[in-house]
Protein backbone atom coordinates (compact mmCIF):
# COMPACT_ATOMS: atom_id res chain seq x y z
CA UNK A 1 0.00 0.00 0.00
CA UNK A 2 1.31 3.42 -0.98
CA UNK A 3 1.40 6.19 1.63
CA UNK A 4 1.69 9.59 -0.06
CA UNK A 5 2.71 12.95 1.38
CA UNK A 6 1.22 16.42 1.04
CA UNK A 7 -1.99 15.31 -0.69
CA UNK A 8 -4.75 17.83 -1.46
CA UNK A 9 -8.08 16.96 0.18
CA UNK A 10 -10.13 19.56 -1.69
CA UNK A 11 -11.33 17.28 -4.48
CA UNK A 12 -11.98 14.42 -2.05
CA UNK A 13 -14.80 16.32 -0.33
CA UNK A 14 -18.17 17.39 -1.68
CA UNK A 15 -17.73 20.91 -0.24
CA UNK A 16 -14.73 21.27 -2.58
CA UNK A 17 -12.62 23.09 0.02
CA UNK A 18 -9.70 22.28 2.28
CA UNK A 19 -5.96 22.05 2.50
CA UNK A 20 -3.59 19.11 2.32
CA UNK A 21 -3.07 15.95 4.32
CA UNK A 22 0.46 15.46 5.62
CA UNK A 23 0.08 11.77 4.78
CA UNK A 24 -2.60 9.98 2.77
CA UNK A 25 -3.41 6.41 1.77
CA UNK A 26 -6.34 4.38 0.46
CA UNK A 27 -7.13 1.11 2.28
CA UNK A 28 -8.81 -1.59 0.20
CA UNK A 29 -8.84 -4.39 2.78
CA UNK A 30 -8.39 -5.09 6.48
CA UNK A 31 -4.68 -5.76 6.12
CA UNK A 32 -4.12 -2.33 4.59
CA UNK A 33 -6.13 -0.70 7.37
CA UNK A 34 -3.84 -2.39 9.91
CA UNK A 35 -0.77 -1.32 7.94
CA UNK A 36 -1.95 2.29 7.88
CA UNK A 37 -2.63 2.27 11.61
CA UNK A 38 0.81 0.83 12.35
CA UNK A 39 2.37 3.64 10.30
CA UNK A 40 0.36 6.24 12.22
CA UNK A 41 1.23 4.76 15.61
CA UNK A 42 4.92 4.42 14.74
CA UNK A 43 5.08 8.08 13.68
CA UNK A 44 2.70 9.31 16.42
CA UNK A 45 0.28 10.78 13.89
CA UNK A 46 -3.35 11.79 14.37
CA UNK A 47 -5.72 9.77 12.17
CA UNK A 48 -8.75 10.71 10.10
CA UNK A 49 -10.85 8.13 8.25
CA UNK A 50 -12.32 9.50 5.02
CA UNK A 51 -15.39 8.00 3.40
CA UNK A 52 -17.18 9.73 0.54
CA UNK A 53 -16.19 13.16 1.85
CA UNK A 54 -19.81 14.27 1.93
CA UNK A 55 -20.26 15.22 5.57
CA UNK A 56 -17.04 17.04 6.43
CA UNK A 57 -15.55 20.52 6.23
CA UNK A 58 -11.75 20.43 5.91
CA UNK A 59 -9.90 23.55 7.05
CA UNK A 60 -7.60 25.46 4.73
CA UNK A 61 -4.73 24.27 6.93
CA UNK A 62 -5.52 20.68 6.00
CA UNK A 63 -4.80 17.75 8.32
CA UNK A 64 -1.46 17.30 10.05
CA UNK A 65 -1.65 13.53 10.37
CA UNK A 66 -2.64 10.50 8.27
CA UNK A 67 -5.85 10.52 6.25
CA UNK A 68 -7.02 7.01 5.35
CA UNK A 69 -9.51 6.80 2.48
CA UNK A 70 -11.75 3.83 3.26
CA UNK A 71 -12.07 1.87 0.01
CA UNK A 72 -12.97 -1.63 1.23
CA UNK A 73 -15.36 -3.02 -1.44
CA UNK A 74 -17.77 -5.92 -1.63
CA UNK A 75 -21.45 -6.78 -1.18
CA UNK A 76 -22.68 -10.23 -0.10
CA UNK A 77 -26.19 -11.59 0.40
CA UNK A 78 -27.16 -14.30 2.90
CA UNK A 79 -30.57 -15.93 3.19
CA UNK A 80 -31.97 -15.88 6.74
CA UNK A 81 -35.04 -17.49 8.25
CA UNK A 82 -38.46 -16.47 6.98
CA UNK A 83 -38.51 -13.40 4.75
CA UNK A 84 -35.20 -11.97 5.99
CA UNK A 85 -31.97 -11.49 4.09
CA UNK A 86 -28.68 -10.20 5.47
CA UNK A 87 -26.65 -7.88 3.27
CA UNK A 88 -23.00 -7.37 4.23
CA UNK A 89 -21.21 -4.48 2.54
CA UNK A 90 -17.66 -3.18 2.66
CA UNK A 91 -17.28 0.22 4.33
CA UNK A 92 -15.94 1.73 1.11
CA UNK A 93 -18.95 0.83 -1.01
CA UNK A 94 -20.87 3.80 -2.41
CA UNK A 95 -24.05 4.18 -0.39
CA UNK A 96 -26.49 4.81 -3.21
CA UNK A 97 -25.03 1.97 -5.28
CA UNK A 98 -25.88 -0.35 -2.39
CA UNK A 99 -29.41 1.03 -2.12
CA UNK A 100 -29.95 0.63 -5.86
CA UNK A 101 -28.71 -2.98 -5.73
CA UNK A 102 -31.04 -3.95 -2.87
CA UNK A 103 -34.01 -2.35 -4.63
CA UNK A 104 -33.20 -4.23 -7.84
CA UNK A 105 -33.30 -7.46 -5.82
CA UNK A 106 -36.61 -6.44 -4.18
CA UNK A 107 -35.12 -6.29 -0.68
CA UNK A 108 -37.01 -3.80 1.47
CA UNK A 109 -35.41 -1.47 4.02
CA UNK A 110 -33.05 1.01 2.35
CA UNK A 111 -35.17 2.52 -0.43
CA UNK A 112 -36.10 5.71 1.48
CA UNK A 113 -32.38 6.43 1.87
CA UNK A 114 -31.81 6.66 -1.88
CA UNK A 115 -29.42 9.24 -3.35
CA UNK A 116 -27.77 10.16 -0.03
CA UNK A 117 -24.10 10.81 -0.89
CA UNK A 118 -21.28 9.03 0.89
CA UNK A 119 -20.07 5.55 1.74
CA UNK A 120 -21.50 2.60 3.66
CA UNK A 121 -19.13 3.15 6.57
CA UNK A 122 -19.93 6.85 6.86
CA UNK A 123 -23.67 6.13 6.69
CA UNK A 124 -23.30 4.07 9.86
CA UNK A 125 -21.20 6.67 11.66
CA UNK A 126 -23.78 9.36 10.97
CA UNK A 127 -26.86 7.14 11.30
CA UNK A 128 -28.17 8.75 8.13
CA UNK A 129 -31.89 9.23 7.75
CA UNK A 130 -34.46 10.53 5.30
CA UNK A 131 -38.21 10.45 4.77
CA UNK A 132 -38.99 8.72 8.05
CA UNK A 133 -36.26 6.06 7.97
CA UNK A 134 -32.90 5.86 9.77
CA UNK A 135 -30.26 3.39 8.67
CA UNK A 136 -29.96 2.12 12.26
CA UNK A 137 -33.40 0.52 11.86
CA UNK A 138 -31.96 -2.10 9.49
CA UNK A 139 -28.34 -2.46 10.67
CA UNK A 140 -27.67 -5.87 12.23
CA UNK A 141 -23.98 -5.42 13.04
CA UNK A 142 -20.94 -3.27 12.37
CA UNK A 143 -17.49 -4.82 11.95
CA UNK A 144 -14.74 -2.58 13.28
CA UNK A 145 -10.96 -2.54 13.58
CA UNK A 146 -9.92 -1.25 17.01
CA UNK A 147 -6.64 0.40 16.04
CA UNK A 148 -5.46 0.92 19.61
CA UNK A 149 -5.23 -2.83 20.20
CA UNK A 150 -5.10 -3.99 16.54
CA UNK A 151 -8.17 -6.19 16.91
CA UNK A 152 -11.26 -6.86 14.77
CA UNK A 153 -14.58 -6.77 16.61
CA UNK A 154 -18.23 -7.24 15.74
CA UNK A 155 -20.58 -4.70 17.31
CA UNK A 156 -24.25 -5.62 17.43
CA UNK A 157 -26.77 -2.84 16.84
CA UNK A 158 -27.29 -2.00 20.52
CA UNK A 159 -23.54 -1.64 21.08
CA UNK A 160 -23.41 1.01 18.35
CA UNK A 161 -25.47 3.43 20.49
CA UNK A 162 -27.43 4.77 17.53
CA UNK A 163 -29.56 7.88 18.00
CA UNK A 164 -30.60 10.82 15.82
CA UNK A 165 -27.60 11.50 13.53
CA UNK A 166 -25.31 9.96 16.13
CA UNK A 167 -23.53 6.76 17.11
CA UNK A 168 -20.70 5.44 19.27
CA UNK A 169 -18.38 6.13 16.32
CA UNK A 170 -18.78 9.88 16.90
CA UNK A 171 -18.12 9.67 20.64
CA UNK A 172 -14.82 9.45 22.57
CA UNK A 173 -15.54 5.81 23.45
CA UNK A 174 -15.64 4.89 19.76
CA UNK A 175 -12.96 7.13 18.28
CA UNK A 176 -10.54 4.20 18.06
CA UNK A 177 -13.03 2.16 16.00
CA UNK A 178 -12.62 2.02 12.23
CA UNK A 179 -15.62 0.59 10.39
CA UNK A 180 -14.65 -2.09 7.87
CA UNK A 181 -17.96 -3.81 7.05
CA UNK A 182 -21.64 -3.32 7.88
CA UNK A 183 -24.44 -5.89 8.03
CA UNK A 184 -28.03 -4.98 7.16
CA UNK A 185 -31.10 -7.13 7.87
CA UNK A 186 -33.60 -6.51 5.07
CA UNK A 187 -36.92 -8.08 4.08
CA UNK A 188 -37.90 -9.90 0.94
CA UNK A 189 -40.90 -8.09 -0.47
CA UNK A 190 -44.42 -9.37 -0.17
CA UNK A 191 -47.58 -7.91 -1.66
CA UNK A 192 -48.63 -6.21 1.58
CA UNK A 193 -45.36 -4.46 2.37
CA UNK A 194 -46.07 -1.18 4.21
CA UNK A 195 -43.63 1.31 2.72
CA UNK A 196 -42.87 4.50 4.65
CA UNK A 197 -44.79 7.10 2.63
CA UNK A 198 -46.25 9.50 5.20
CA UNK A 199 -43.92 12.46 4.54
CA UNK A 200 -45.66 15.41 2.79
CA UNK A 201 -43.26 15.44 -0.19
CA UNK A 202 -43.83 11.73 -0.68
CA UNK A 203 -47.62 12.00 -0.40
CA UNK A 204 -47.66 14.86 -2.89
CA UNK A 205 -45.54 12.89 -5.37
CA UNK A 206 -47.76 9.79 -5.16
CA UNK A 207 -50.88 11.90 -5.61
CA UNK A 208 -49.45 13.75 -8.60
CA UNK A 209 -48.34 10.50 -10.25
CA UNK A 210 -51.64 8.81 -9.32
CA UNK A 211 -49.82 5.91 -7.65
CA UNK A 212 -52.00 4.22 -5.02
CA UNK A 213 -49.97 1.03 -4.51
CA UNK A 214 -46.28 1.87 -5.06
CA UNK A 215 -43.67 -0.78 -5.70
CA UNK A 216 -40.23 -0.64 -4.12
CA UNK A 217 -38.88 0.66 -7.44
CA UNK A 218 -41.54 3.40 -7.38
CA UNK A 219 -40.37 4.40 -3.91
CA UNK A 220 -36.73 4.66 -4.96
CA UNK A 221 -37.56 6.58 -8.13
CA UNK A 222 -39.76 8.92 -6.14
CA UNK A 223 -37.05 9.65 -3.54
CA UNK A 224 -34.46 10.17 -6.28
CA UNK A 225 -36.72 12.65 -8.10
CA UNK A 226 -37.63 14.55 -4.93
CA UNK A 227 -34.01 14.84 -3.80
CA UNK A 228 -32.82 15.82 -7.28
CA UNK A 229 -35.32 18.68 -7.41
CA UNK A 230 -34.65 19.92 -3.87
CA UNK A 231 -30.89 19.54 -3.58
CA UNK A 232 -28.00 21.13 -5.49
CA UNK A 233 -25.98 19.28 -8.12
CA UNK A 234 -22.76 18.10 -6.45
CA UNK A 235 -20.94 18.38 -9.77
CA UNK A 236 -21.74 22.08 -10.13
CA UNK A 237 -21.49 23.39 -6.56
CA UNK A 238 -19.88 22.41 -3.28
CA UNK A 239 -22.13 21.19 -0.49
CA UNK A 240 -22.33 18.64 2.30
CA UNK A 241 -26.10 18.28 2.05
CA UNK A 242 -27.98 19.13 5.23
CA UNK A 243 -25.52 21.12 7.34
CA UNK A 244 -27.64 21.30 10.49
CA UNK A 245 -29.57 18.76 12.54
CA UNK A 246 -33.27 19.19 13.14
CA UNK A 247 -33.53 20.30 16.80
CA UNK A 248 -35.06 17.86 19.27
CA UNK A 249 -36.77 19.69 22.13
CA UNK A 250 -39.14 18.96 25.03
CA UNK A 251 -42.92 19.02 24.72
CA UNK A 252 -43.00 22.19 26.84
CA UNK A 253 -40.49 23.93 24.58
CA UNK A 254 -42.44 22.89 21.50
CA UNK A 255 -45.72 24.14 22.99
CA UNK A 256 -44.11 27.50 23.74
CA UNK A 257 -42.73 27.81 20.20
CA UNK A 258 -46.07 26.70 18.75
CA UNK A 259 -47.77 29.58 20.57
CA UNK A 260 -45.41 31.98 18.80
CA UNK A 261 -45.43 30.20 15.43
CA UNK A 262 -48.75 28.30 15.10
CA UNK A 263 -47.79 26.53 11.85
CA UNK A 264 -44.49 25.17 13.25
CA UNK A 265 -44.19 21.53 12.13
CA UNK A 266 -42.83 18.86 14.44
CA UNK A 267 -42.87 15.12 14.98
CA UNK A 268 -42.94 13.18 18.25
CA UNK A 269 -39.62 11.44 18.90
CA UNK A 270 -40.49 9.49 22.04
CA UNK A 271 -41.44 10.42 25.58
CA UNK A 272 -41.38 14.20 26.04
CA UNK A 273 -39.41 14.83 22.84
CA UNK A 274 -40.37 16.57 19.60
CA UNK A 275 -38.26 17.01 16.48
CA UNK A 276 -38.67 20.44 14.91
CA UNK A 277 -38.26 20.83 11.15
CA UNK A 278 -35.43 23.35 10.93
CA UNK A 279 -35.89 23.98 7.20
CA UNK A 280 -39.32 25.48 8.00
CA UNK A 281 -37.83 27.63 10.76
CA UNK A 282 -35.05 28.91 8.49
CA UNK A 283 -37.56 29.70 5.76
CA UNK A 284 -40.74 30.91 7.49
CA UNK A 285 -39.44 32.34 10.76
CA UNK A 286 -35.95 33.57 9.89
CA UNK A 287 -36.59 34.37 6.20
CA UNK A 288 -33.23 32.83 5.27
CA UNK A 289 -34.13 30.77 2.21
CA UNK A 290 -31.53 31.65 -0.42
CA UNK A 291 -29.63 33.89 2.02
CA UNK A 292 -25.95 34.27 1.13
CA UNK A 293 -22.78 36.08 2.11
CA UNK A 294 -20.10 36.27 -0.55
CA UNK A 295 -19.66 32.83 -2.10
CA UNK A 296 -21.57 30.90 0.59
CA UNK A 297 -25.32 30.59 0.94
CA UNK A 298 -28.37 28.55 1.88
CA UNK A 299 -29.87 26.63 -1.02
CA UNK A 300 -33.00 28.24 -2.44
CA UNK A 301 -34.94 24.97 -2.58
CA UNK A 302 -33.76 23.53 0.75
CA UNK A 303 -32.48 26.00 3.37
CA UNK A 304 -30.93 23.23 5.49
CA UNK A 305 -28.32 22.89 2.76
CA UNK A 306 -25.26 25.16 2.81
CA UNK A 307 -23.71 25.74 -0.61
CA UNK A 308 -20.24 26.79 -1.73
CA UNK A 309 -20.98 28.62 -4.98
CA UNK A 310 -17.32 28.48 -5.95
CA UNK A 311 -14.14 29.77 -4.39
CA UNK A 312 -15.26 29.96 -0.77
CA UNK A 313 -12.86 28.84 1.95
CA UNK A 314 -13.67 26.44 4.78
CA UNK A 315 -13.32 29.32 7.21
CA UNK A 316 -15.86 31.41 5.28
CA UNK A 317 -18.30 28.49 5.30
CA UNK A 318 -17.80 27.97 9.04
CA UNK A 319 -18.32 31.68 9.75
CA UNK A 320 -21.48 31.71 7.60
CA UNK A 321 -23.01 28.73 9.42
CA UNK A 322 -22.22 30.26 12.80
CA UNK A 323 -24.11 33.38 11.70
CA UNK A 324 -27.09 31.25 10.67
CA UNK A 325 -27.08 29.53 14.07
CA UNK A 326 -26.95 32.92 15.81
CA UNK A 327 -29.94 34.21 13.81
CA UNK A 328 -32.00 31.11 14.67
CA UNK A 329 -31.08 31.48 18.35
CA UNK A 330 -32.10 35.13 18.35
CA UNK A 331 -35.41 34.56 16.54
CA UNK A 332 -36.54 31.35 18.27
CA UNK A 333 -34.30 30.51 21.21
CA UNK A 334 -33.34 27.24 19.51
CA UNK A 335 -29.69 26.19 19.77
CA UNK A 336 -29.04 24.31 16.54
CA UNK A 337 -26.26 21.79 15.99
CA UNK A 338 -24.32 20.93 12.86
CA UNK A 339 -24.29 17.52 11.20
CA UNK A 340 -21.05 18.28 9.39
CA UNK A 341 -17.73 17.36 11.03
CA UNK A 342 -14.89 19.87 11.09
CA UNK A 343 -11.50 18.43 10.10
CA UNK A 344 -8.17 20.12 10.73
Amino acid sequence: MKISENVSLKELTTFKVGGRARYFCAAKNLEEVAEAMNFAKKNKLPIFILGGGSNILVSSNGFSGLVVKMDIPGVEFFEKTGDKVEVIAGAGENWDDLVRLTVEKNFHGLENLSLIPGSVGAASVQNIGAYGVEVASVISFVEIFDWRISEVKILKKNACQFSYRDSIFKKPSGKNFIITRVGFLLKKLNKKEPFKTDYPDVQEFLKRKKISAPTIKDIRQMIVEIRTKKLPNLIKVGTAGSFFKNPIITNAQFTKLKSLFPDLPGVVMGKNKVKVFLAWVLDKVCDLRGFSIGKVGLHEKQPLVVVNYGGATAEEIKSFTEKIAAIVKEKTGLAIEREVEYVG
